[in-house]
């Protein structure tokens, strides 16, 4: 499974970050940037759903 942030979406609250900063990054702009590989079940499964649940925007789905 990946998680995805769809970046037109994205308004750079940075919700994700603050709740998953293993998994969520910043990009040079202030928009999160998802990992560039696939989650592990589990913790990290569980923290990417609290990001999509913190995400004010939608912008945040999980895939796979």
């Amino acid at each position: 499974m990946r998680v995805i942030i769809d970046q037109e979406l994205c308004q750079g609250h940075l919700r994700c970050n603050v709740v998953a900063p293993e998994l969520f990054g910043v990009d040079d702009i202030g928009h999160g940037v998802a990992p560039d590989r696939d989650i592990l079940e589990g913790p990290e499964l569980d923290k990417a759903r609290a990001a999509i649940e913190a995400c004010p925007e939608g912008a945040i789905r999980i895939e796979g």
